[in-house]
Protein backbone atom coordinates (compact mmCIF):
# COMPACT_ATOMS: atom_id res chain seq x y z
CA UNK A 1 0.00 0.00 0.00
CA UNK A 2 3.05 2.02 0.52
CA UNK A 3 3.89 2.17 -3.07
CA UNK A 4 0.50 2.75 -4.09
CA UNK A 5 0.31 6.00 -1.37
CA UNK A 6 3.71 7.59 -2.83
CA UNK A 7 1.89 6.70 -6.94
CA UNK A 8 -1.22 8.19 -5.87
CA UNK A 9 0.35 11.15 -4.23
CA UNK A 10 2.30 12.35 -7.55
CA UNK A 11 -0.92 12.18 -9.89
CA UNK A 12 -2.59 15.40 -10.67
CA UNK A 13 -6.19 14.91 -8.75
CA UNK A 14 -8.50 15.15 -12.07
CA UNK A 15 -6.09 12.21 -13.14
CA UNK A 16 -6.73 10.17 -10.26
CA UNK A 17 -10.75 10.36 -9.55
CA UNK A 18 -10.71 9.61 -13.27
CA UNK A 19 -8.77 6.36 -12.70
CA UNK A 20 -11.09 5.65 -9.81
CA UNK A 21 -14.05 5.93 -11.69
CA UNK A 22 -13.12 3.67 -14.64
CA UNK A 23 -11.87 1.30 -11.99
CA UNK A 24 -15.42 1.55 -10.28
CA UNK A 25 -17.22 1.15 -13.54
CA UNK A 26 -15.30 -2.18 -14.42
CA UNK A 27 -15.55 -3.42 -11.25
CA UNK A 28 -19.28 -3.29 -11.09
CA UNK A 29 -20.58 -3.98 -14.70
CA UNK A 30 -20.37 -7.21 -15.48
CA UNK A 31 -18.07 -8.37 -18.34
CA UNK A 32 -17.42 -11.00 -20.88
CA UNK A 33 -14.04 -12.44 -21.38
CA UNK A 34 -14.42 -10.86 -25.12
CA UNK A 35 -14.84 -7.59 -23.31
CA UNK A 36 -11.38 -7.79 -21.98
CA UNK A 37 -9.83 -9.03 -24.93
CA UNK A 38 -11.65 -5.98 -27.24
CA UNK A 39 -10.18 -3.35 -24.30
CA UNK A 40 -6.82 -4.89 -24.98
CA UNK A 41 -7.04 -4.50 -28.97
CA UNK A 42 -10.51 -4.09 -31.29
CA UNK A 43 -9.52 -6.96 -33.69
CA UNK A 44 -9.54 -9.09 -30.35
CA UNK A 45 -12.85 -10.88 -29.91
CA UNK A 46 -14.32 -14.32 -30.23
CA UNK A 47 -17.61 -13.36 -31.19
CA UNK A 48 -16.84 -11.94 -34.90
CA UNK A 49 -13.92 -11.35 -36.84
CA UNK A 50 -12.85 -8.02 -37.15
CA UNK A 51 -10.09 -6.48 -39.09
CA UNK A 52 -8.16 -3.04 -38.75
CA UNK A 53 -8.25 -0.97 -42.06
CA UNK A 54 -4.10 0.01 -42.39
CA UNK A 55 -3.99 1.71 -45.63
CA UNK A 56 -6.08 3.06 -48.41
CA UNK A 57 -3.89 3.08 -51.87
CA UNK A 58 -5.47 4.99 -54.56
CA UNK A 59 -5.16 2.82 -57.95
CA UNK A 60 -6.95 5.16 -60.33
CA UNK A 61 -9.20 8.34 -59.72
CA UNK A 62 -11.67 6.30 -58.67
CA UNK A 63 -10.54 3.50 -57.15
CA UNK A 64 -8.50 2.38 -54.33
CA UNK A 65 -7.02 -0.81 -52.74
CA UNK A 66 -7.83 -1.57 -49.08
CA UNK A 67 -5.37 -2.72 -46.90
CA UNK A 68 -7.11 -4.87 -44.10
CA UNK A 69 -5.11 -6.69 -40.82
CA UNK A 70 -7.64 -9.27 -39.88
CA UNK A 71 -8.13 -10.39 -36.56
CA UNK A 72 -8.85 -13.62 -34.57
CA UNK A 73 -10.49 -16.28 -36.15
CA UNK A 74 -9.18 -15.51 -39.99
CA UNK A 75 -7.39 -17.96 -42.38
CA UNK A 76 -5.31 -16.73 -44.83
CA UNK A 77 -5.59 -19.30 -47.30
CA UNK A 78 -8.29 -18.31 -49.45
CA UNK A 79 -9.16 -19.24 -52.98
CA UNK A 80 -8.23 -16.55 -55.53
CA UNK A 81 -11.33 -14.85 -56.74
CA UNK A 82 -13.14 -15.01 -53.63
CA UNK A 83 -15.01 -12.27 -52.12
CA UNK A 84 -15.31 -11.10 -48.46
CA UNK A 85 -18.38 -9.31 -46.17
CA UNK A 86 -17.24 -5.89 -45.42
CA UNK A 87 -18.91 -4.30 -42.27
CA UNK A 88 -18.35 -0.82 -41.49
CA UNK A 89 -19.78 1.62 -39.35
CA UNK A 90 -21.29 5.39 -40.87
CA UNK A 91 -22.87 7.73 -38.40
CA UNK A 92 -23.49 5.14 -36.32
CA UNK A 93 -24.90 2.36 -38.65
CA UNK A 94 -23.51 -0.87 -39.60
CA UNK A 95 -23.33 -0.73 -43.46
CA UNK A 96 -22.25 -4.42 -45.24
CA UNK A 97 -21.36 -5.12 -48.80
CA UNK A 98 -19.45 -7.72 -50.36
CA UNK A 99 -15.85 -7.25 -52.17
CA UNK A 100 -13.27 -9.37 -54.33
CA UNK A 101 -10.05 -10.10 -52.53
CA UNK A 102 -7.49 -9.12 -55.20
CA UNK A 103 -4.38 -10.12 -52.90
CA UNK A 104 -3.32 -13.53 -53.41
CA UNK A 105 -3.61 -16.06 -50.43
CA UNK A 106 -0.65 -16.07 -48.16
CA UNK A 107 -0.44 -18.38 -45.41
CA UNK A 108 1.88 -16.41 -43.78
CA UNK A 109 -0.26 -12.98 -44.49
CA UNK A 110 -0.54 -10.46 -42.10
CA UNK A 111 -2.69 -8.21 -44.62
CA UNK A 112 -5.62 -8.76 -47.14
CA UNK A 113 -6.74 -6.56 -49.98
CA UNK A 114 -10.10 -5.54 -51.26
CA UNK A 115 -9.93 -3.15 -54.60
CA UNK A 116 -13.02 -0.65 -54.70
CA UNK A 117 -14.37 1.43 -57.32
CA UNK A 118 -16.59 4.48 -55.94
CA UNK A 119 -19.80 4.32 -57.41
CA UNK A 120 -22.22 7.15 -57.52
CA UNK A 121 -24.71 5.18 -56.08
CA UNK A 122 -22.73 3.27 -53.86
CA UNK A 123 -22.97 4.63 -50.82
CA UNK A 124 -20.27 2.15 -49.27
CA UNK A 125 -17.53 2.34 -52.19
CA UNK A 126 -17.28 6.07 -51.97
CA UNK A 127 -16.70 5.96 -48.74
CA UNK A 128 -14.20 3.37 -48.68
CA UNK A 129 -12.34 5.12 -51.65
CA UNK A 130 -12.24 8.37 -50.35
CA UNK A 131 -13.40 8.75 -46.34
CA UNK A 132 -12.26 5.52 -44.49
CA UNK A 133 -8.94 6.42 -42.73
CA UNK A 134 -6.24 3.86 -41.42
CA UNK A 135 -7.20 2.91 -37.94
CA UNK A 136 -10.78 1.87 -38.73
CA UNK A 137 -12.06 -1.39 -37.37
CA UNK A 138 -14.51 -3.61 -39.86
CA UNK A 139 -16.20 -6.25 -38.95
CA UNK A 140 -15.42 -9.28 -41.94
CA UNK A 141 -16.94 -11.93 -43.28
CA UNK A 142 -14.94 -15.05 -44.39
CA UNK A 143 -14.07 -16.03 -47.90
CA UNK A 144 -16.79 -17.57 -50.19
CA UNK A 145 -17.56 -18.29 -53.41
CA UNK A 146 -17.14 -20.63 -56.25
CA UNK A 147 -15.45 -18.41 -58.98
CA UNK A 148 -12.14 -19.82 -58.16
CA UNK A 149 -9.00 -21.03 -59.84
CA UNK A 150 -8.06 -24.20 -59.11
CA UNK A 151 -4.96 -25.61 -58.29
CA UNK A 152 -3.59 -26.24 -60.09
CA UNK A 153 -4.62 -24.28 -62.77
CA UNK A 154 -5.72 -25.45 -66.81
CA UNK A 155 -3.23 -25.47 -69.47
CA UNK A 156 -5.45 -22.96 -71.05
CA UNK A 157 -6.99 -19.82 -69.51
CA UNK A 158 -9.11 -17.09 -71.01
CA UNK A 159 -10.35 -13.96 -68.42
CA UNK A 160 -13.07 -11.73 -70.06
CA UNK A 161 -13.04 -8.66 -67.53
CA UNK A 162 -14.72 -5.82 -67.84
CA UNK A 163 -13.90 -2.50 -65.33
CA UNK A 164 -13.50 -3.41 -61.69
CA UNK A 165 -14.34 -7.13 -62.66
CA UNK A 166 -10.66 -7.22 -62.82
CA UNK A 167 -10.34 -7.33 -58.88
CA UNK A 168 -10.99 -11.37 -58.50
CA UNK A 169 -9.22 -12.07 -61.63
CA UNK A 170 -6.31 -9.84 -60.23
CA UNK A 171 -6.01 -12.25 -57.46
CA UNK A 172 -5.75 -14.96 -59.60
CA UNK A 173 -2.92 -13.87 -61.56
CA UNK A 174 -0.59 -12.51 -58.89
CA UNK A 175 -1.37 -15.80 -57.15
CA UNK A 176 -0.06 -18.26 -60.91
CA UNK A 177 2.60 -15.58 -61.01
CA UNK A 178 3.92 -16.28 -57.54
CA UNK A 179 3.65 -19.58 -57.60
CA UNK A 180 5.15 -19.92 -60.78
CA UNK A 181 2.58 -21.59 -62.31
CA UNK A 182 1.35 -19.06 -65.02
CA UNK A 183 0.06 -21.71 -67.79
CA UNK A 184 -0.97 -20.50 -71.56
CA UNK A 185 -3.79 -17.06 -70.49
CA UNK A 186 -4.99 -14.48 -72.39
CA UNK A 187 -6.70 -11.79 -70.83
CA UNK A 188 -9.55 -9.61 -72.38
CA UNK A 189 -9.50 -6.16 -70.28
CA UNK A 190 -12.28 -3.58 -71.63
CA UNK A 191 -12.81 0.06 -69.31
CA UNK A 192 -14.14 3.07 -70.93
CA UNK A 193 -10.45 4.43 -70.77
CA UNK A 194 -7.11 3.35 -70.31
CA UNK A 195 -6.21 5.24 -67.32
CA UNK A 196 -9.58 3.92 -65.70
CA UNK A 197 -8.28 0.39 -65.79
CA UNK A 198 -7.24 -0.53 -62.34
CA UNK A 199 -3.53 -2.32 -62.27
CA UNK A 200 -2.95 -1.31 -65.72
CA UNK A 201 0.79 -0.74 -64.90
CA UNK A 202 1.14 -3.95 -63.09
CA UNK A 203 -0.56 -6.51 -65.71
CA UNK A 204 1.34 -5.05 -68.11
CA UNK A 205 4.57 -5.82 -66.30
CA UNK A 206 3.08 -8.86 -65.39
CA UNK A 207 2.72 -9.91 -69.26
CA UNK A 208 6.09 -9.02 -69.37
CA UNK A 209 7.70 -11.02 -67.31
CA UNK A 210 5.56 -14.16 -68.29
CA UNK A 211 5.72 -15.03 -71.62
CA UNK A 212 1.93 -17.38 -71.36
CA UNK A 213 -0.20 -13.84 -70.15
CA UNK A 214 -0.97 -12.46 -73.15
CA UNK A 215 -2.53 -9.19 -72.46
CA UNK A 216 -5.66 -7.14 -74.85
CA UNK A 217 -6.41 -4.25 -73.35
CA UNK A 218 -9.59 -2.26 -74.83
CA UNK A 219 -10.32 1.18 -74.17
CA UNK A 220 -14.15 1.38 -75.36
CA UNK A 221 -14.39 5.11 -75.67
CA UNK A 222 -11.84 5.16 -78.48
CA UNK A 223 -12.31 1.21 -79.59
CA UNK A 224 -16.36 0.17 -78.62
CA UNK A 225 -17.21 -2.70 -76.66
CA UNK A 226 -16.43 -5.92 -77.10
CA UNK A 227 -18.89 -8.06 -79.77
CA UNK A 228 -18.00 -11.67 -79.16
CA UNK A 229 -19.29 -12.71 -82.51
CA UNK A 230 -17.18 -9.49 -84.20
CA UNK A 231 -14.07 -9.81 -81.93
CA UNK A 232 -13.35 -12.93 -80.76
CA UNK A 233 -11.76 -15.18 -83.10
CA UNK A 234 -9.10 -12.53 -83.79
CA UNK A 235 -8.52 -11.76 -80.24
CA UNK A 236 -8.27 -15.81 -78.93
CA UNK A 237 -8.46 -18.26 -82.11
CA UNK A 238 -8.04 -20.77 -79.91
CA UNK A 239 -11.23 -19.90 -77.10
CA UNK A 240 -13.13 -22.86 -77.71
CA UNK A 241 -10.49 -24.81 -76.16
CA UNK A 242 -10.03 -22.63 -73.08
CA UNK A 243 -11.30 -22.83 -69.43
CA UNK A 244 -12.85 -18.91 -69.24
CA UNK A 245 -13.16 -16.43 -66.37
CA UNK A 246 -15.16 -13.73 -66.91
CA UNK A 247 -16.34 -10.79 -64.52
CA UNK A 248 -17.83 -7.49 -65.30
CA UNK A 249 -21.08 -5.42 -65.68
CA UNK A 250 -24.14 -7.30 -66.21
CA UNK A 251 -24.91 -6.88 -69.78
CA UNK A 252 -21.33 -8.08 -70.29
CA UNK A 253 -22.58 -10.61 -68.31
CA UNK A 254 -25.52 -11.82 -69.99
CA UNK A 255 -24.29 -11.70 -73.52
CA UNK A 256 -20.74 -14.06 -72.75
CA UNK A 257 -23.45 -16.54 -70.90
CA UNK A 258 -25.52 -16.45 -74.16
CA UNK A 259 -22.60 -16.69 -76.56
CA UNK A 260 -21.16 -19.72 -74.72
CA UNK A 261 -24.36 -21.60 -74.65
CA UNK A 262 -25.16 -21.05 -78.10
CA UNK A 263 -21.72 -23.04 -78.78
CA UNK A 264 -22.40 -25.95 -75.99
CA UNK A 265 -19.81 -24.76 -74.24
CA UNK A 266 -21.43 -23.59 -70.99
CA UNK A 267 -19.61 -25.49 -68.76
CA UNK A 268 -16.26 -24.04 -69.53
CA UNK A 269 -17.94 -20.96 -68.22
CA UNK A 270 -17.09 -19.55 -65.01
CA UNK A 271 -19.09 -16.07 -64.70
CA UNK A 272 -19.17 -14.05 -60.68
CA UNK A 273 -21.63 -11.17 -60.74
CA UNK A 274 -21.45 -7.88 -58.93
CA UNK A 275 -24.95 -6.16 -58.48
CA UNK A 276 -28.38 -7.96 -58.48
CA UNK A 277 -30.65 -8.34 -61.74
CA UNK A 278 -33.65 -7.12 -60.21
CA UNK A 279 -36.76 -7.17 -62.63
CA UNK A 280 -39.19 -8.52 -60.18
CA UNK A 281 -41.72 -5.82 -58.58
CA UNK A 282 -40.90 -4.74 -54.68
CA UNK A 283 -43.37 -5.93 -51.84
CA UNK A 284 -45.90 -3.49 -49.89
CA UNK A 285 -43.64 -3.71 -46.77
CA UNK A 286 -44.86 -4.38 -43.49
CA UNK A 287 -43.59 -5.36 -40.30
CA UNK A 288 -41.15 -8.30 -39.82
CA UNK A 289 -40.69 -10.12 -36.70
CA UNK A 290 -37.21 -11.71 -35.21
CA UNK A 291 -38.11 -14.40 -33.42
CA UNK A 292 -35.44 -15.21 -31.27
CA UNK A 293 -34.66 -11.47 -30.26
CA UNK A 294 -38.00 -10.34 -30.48
CA UNK A 295 -37.33 -7.39 -32.17
CA UNK A 296 -39.28 -5.70 -35.21
CA UNK A 297 -38.57 -3.76 -38.01
CA UNK A 298 -41.03 -1.14 -40.29
CA UNK A 299 -39.77 -1.51 -43.62
CA UNK A 300 -40.93 -0.38 -46.76
CA UNK A 301 -41.07 -2.57 -49.91
CA UNK A 302 -37.63 -1.79 -51.34
CA UNK A 303 -36.01 -2.77 -48.11
CA UNK A 304 -35.01 -6.57 -48.60
CA UNK A 305 -35.22 -8.97 -45.60
CA UNK A 306 -31.62 -8.96 -44.87
CA UNK A 307 -31.30 -5.24 -44.76
CA UNK A 308 -34.08 -5.01 -41.91
CA UNK A 309 -32.29 -7.09 -39.91
CA UNK A 310 -29.12 -5.70 -39.97
CA UNK A 311 -30.87 -2.21 -39.20
CA UNK A 312 -32.88 -3.87 -36.89
CA UNK A 313 -29.24 -5.20 -34.81
CA UNK A 314 -29.77 -8.60 -36.00
CA UNK A 315 -27.05 -10.90 -36.49
CA UNK A 316 -27.87 -11.58 -39.83
CA UNK A 317 -26.22 -14.50 -42.21
CA UNK A 318 -24.78 -13.37 -45.62
CA UNK A 319 -22.53 -14.16 -48.46
CA UNK A 320 -22.52 -12.65 -51.78
CA UNK A 321 -25.46 -10.35 -50.89
CA UNK A 322 -26.54 -11.09 -54.87
CA UNK A 323 -28.69 -14.35 -54.30
CA UNK A 324 -25.96 -16.51 -55.57
CA UNK A 325 -24.73 -18.70 -52.64
CA UNK A 326 -27.73 -18.83 -50.27
CA UNK A 327 -26.00 -17.87 -47.31
CA UNK A 328 -28.40 -15.72 -46.08
CA UNK A 329 -31.24 -18.05 -46.13
CA UNK A 330 -33.32 -18.24 -43.03
CA UNK A 331 -36.77 -19.77 -41.98
CA UNK A 332 -39.94 -17.70 -42.66
CA UNK A 333 -42.65 -19.01 -39.93
CA UNK A 334 -45.49 -17.29 -41.31
CA UNK A 335 -46.38 -14.34 -43.72
CA UNK A 336 -44.98 -13.69 -47.52
CA UNK A 337 -41.92 -12.36 -49.45
CA UNK A 338 -41.08 -11.58 -52.57
CA UNK A 339 -38.27 -12.39 -54.73
CA UNK A 340 -36.55 -9.17 -56.19
CA UNK A 341 -35.29 -10.99 -58.95
CA UNK A 342 -38.31 -12.97 -60.71
CA UNK A 343 -41.71 -11.29 -58.92
CA UNK A 344 -42.23 -14.82 -57.21
CA UNK A 345 -43.99 -14.66 -54.15
CA UNK A 346 -43.03 -17.15 -50.81
CA UNK A 347 -45.97 -17.76 -48.73
CA UNK A 348 -45.71 -21.27 -46.91
CA UNK A 349 -45.07 -21.72 -42.82
CA UNK A 350 -41.72 -22.19 -42.07
CA UNK A 351 -40.25 -22.15 -45.37
CA UNK A 352 -36.56 -21.02 -46.57
CA UNK A 353 -36.03 -17.95 -48.22
CA UNK A 354 -33.23 -15.83 -49.39
CA UNK A 355 -33.24 -12.79 -47.39
CA UNK A 356 -30.91 -10.43 -49.37
CA UNK A 357 -32.98 -10.91 -52.46
CA UNK A 358 -36.74 -10.51 -50.87
CA UNK A 359 -38.93 -7.78 -49.53
CA UNK A 360 -41.63 -8.24 -47.11
CA UNK A 361 -45.20 -8.25 -48.89
CA UNK A 362 -47.36 -7.74 -45.52
CA UNK A 363 -46.25 -8.39 -41.99
CA UNK A 364 -43.84 -11.85 -41.30
CA UNK A 365 -42.29 -14.05 -39.23
CA UNK A 366 -38.73 -15.18 -38.98
CA UNK A 367 -36.76 -17.88 -36.91
CA UNK A 368 -33.51 -15.90 -36.27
Amino acid sequence: MALMDRVTSRLPKDKLWEGVRFAGRQLTTPLLPDDYLAMLNPRWTAREVRGEIVEVKPETDDAATVVIRPGWGWSFDHAPGQYIGIGIQVEGKFHWRSYSLSSAPERSGRTVSITVRAMPEGFLSDHLVNGVPPGTIIRLGLPSGDFVLPDPPPAKLLFLVGGSGITPVMAMLRTMDRRGTMPDVVLSYSSTTHDRMIFREEIEELAAKNDGLTLHPRATDDDGMLELDKHLDDLCGDWREREVWACGPGPMLDATEEFWQQAGLEDRLHLERFSLNLTGDGGEGGTITFQNSGKTAEVDGATTVLEAGEEAGIGMPYGCRTGICHTCTVTMIDGTVRDLRNGDEFDQPNENIQTCVTVPVGDCTLNI
